[in-house]
């Protein structure tokens, strides 16, 4: 079978490559997955490069401790092993792995449940960690007034609909091209970063920084006294990028009239689940943009990287189903 394979950091277009691997077979508690897409994120750019390099004490120092690119998927049970009772060949499913750009990929039964009825698979694709990091971030934020930075991105777009969902005021920072997009999802305001003040001279009870530009100073401006600062995205230099800026956010909390909180997703099986009832019910939807083929993953990432999705990417690997015996 085909797999992407990420043996070193660098450019990826020199360090990812397609190559033909054997097929695994799951074991005890595992479900083999015929994997349809896999999607892309602003990670994906990091992991591939090694950056930050404080990160590469959790992903591998000197090479990448996971050879396998991917990090989520959907697509159809293939066979189950051993124990196995929630999950049926021919089920469609959606869930999250490690090294899951493959053509088929065995994982462990909780981290897969049935897709949305109303997704194809390759909307599925693009929920679980993106929309795991949405939902969480809403329950870190407080009060009901939020501002959302980088509203337009995969998380962005997910934190709008479920703050909405949850009857919040919801203002949102985007570029220009993008503000039809935040306004459709439900936002009640939409900032252009490019040329709105930051907030647009108003507060609120929490910002959702996705994005990871703004100063802490710009940061306390906007958040009323006692409200929180849930930090998610981060930018800045190869060392740290954005790291460095959440410790400061900590360290300095005692000294600020906002409440700092920094977010590192949890996969979760529960909020899967809930995100699926939500999906069902027409509340929170997928915004998917453009499917790329398994050969073009590094100029996808550079898509992702510059900004140029709206919502999400993700890549196809749909393959007919193997003949059985």
């Amino acid at each position: 079978m085909k797999a992407l394979v990420h043996q070193r950091y660098g450019d990826p277009a020199e360090v990812l490559t397609v190559e033909a691997v054997d097929r695994p077979e799951p074991r005890a508690g595992e479900v083999l997955v015929r994997v349809a897409a896999v999607p892309l994120s602003g990670t994906d750019w990091h992991l591939v490069r090694g950056l930050p390099y404080v990160a590469r004490f959790a992903t591998g120092l000197t090479r990448p401790r996971n050879r396998f690119f991917g990090l989520e998927l959907a697509g159809t049970v293939e066979a189950v092993g051993p124990g196995v009772t929630t999950l049926h060949p021919g089920d469609e499913v959606f869930g999250w792995h490690a090294g899951t750009c493959a053509e088929y990929v065995a994982v462990p039964e909780q981290q897969l449940v049935p897709k949305p009825a109303n997704l194809t698979l390759a909307e599925a694709a693009a929920v679980p960690i993106s929309a795991f990091t949405a939902i969480q971030a809403l329950r870190a934020a407080t009060g009901r007034r939020l501002l959302i930075s980088g509203a337009s991105g995969g998380v962005g777009t997910y934190a709008v609909q479920l703050a909405k969902a949850q009857g919040a005021e919801v203002t949102g920072i985007c570029s220009p091209a993008k503000a039809d997009l935040v306004r459709g999802l439900g936002a009640d305001h939409v900032l252009d970063h490019t040329r709105d003040e930051f907030g647009g001279g108003r507060t609120f009870d929490s910002l959702i920084d996705v994005f990871g530009n703004p100063s802490l100073k710009d940061c306390g401006r906007v958040i009323e006294p006692g409200g929180t600062l849930v930090l998610v995205g981060g930018s800045g230099g190869k060392w740290f990028m954005g790291v460095d800026r959440w410790l400061r956010a900590v360290l300095t909390a005692p000294f600020r009239r906002f409440k700092p909180k920094v977010l590192v997703h949890r996969d979760s099986r529960d909020d899967l689940l809930a995100l699926k009832d939500l999906i069902e019910d027409g509340k929170v939807r997928p915004v998917l943009d453009r499917v790329y083929p398994l050969d073009q993953v590094p100029t996808a990432i550079e898509d992702v990287r510059r900004g140029d999705v709206r919502g999400q990417a993700v890549i196809s690997l749909a393959v007919p189903p193997a003949p059985r015996p």
